[in-house]
């Protein structure tokens, strides 16, 4: 499994826009230059989390993107799931084989069914998949945020002594 890089450029787009949230807004041009990416393509990213309240756009000369909500209500998750789409990591593609019906319970079978209808493989890897949703849901911006706001701190006083 692999996120792709806009979740990547989206995450870090956040992070930058909290930081900035004392000014109120980024604009694309500055947000494109800090990410090192083009403005184009930052601009399709920043639409899909505008579109989905994660952002606001500010229009007018000195407008830009701010954050639409405290930056601890944004999970990674939410922001996985809105550039990336909320389908299911895994599915079954083995149901019919004998393979499966081996490794399907006793007593899976459902009356009118002539083969067992869970995979134990799938119910191994939606597991993995909630528990990596649940870790995802309690990561949020400002987790993010605070751990820089605590290296900048430990680094200001290593650096006084």
């Amino acid at each position: 499994m692999q996120f792709s890089k806009s979740t990547d450029y989206a995450l870090h787009a956040l992070i930058h826009l909290g930081l900035s949230e004392s000014r109120n807004n980024v604009g694309i041009k500055e947000l494109a230059g800090t990410l090192g990416v083009s403005e184009s393509y930052l601009s399709k990213i920043m639409s899909k989390l505008r579109q989905d309240g994660i952002v606001r756009a500010v229009p007018g000369v000195n407008g830009g993107y701010e954050l639409a909500r405290p930056a601890e209500q944004i999970t990674f998750l939410d922001v996985i799931q809105v550039i990336e789409g909320r389908q299911q990591l895994f599915e079954c593609s083995n149901l019919g084989s004998k393979q499966h019906q081996l490794l399907a319970e006793e007593g899976a079978l459902q009356p009118g069914q002539d083969r067992p209808s869970e995979c134990l493989v799938e119910r191994v890897m939606l597991g993995a998949e909630q528990h990596l949703h649940q870790y995802l849901r309690e990561h949020t911006i400002q987790t993010v945020l605070n751990e820089a706001a605590n290296k900048k701190q430990c680094s200001h006083h290593e650096h006084k002594k």
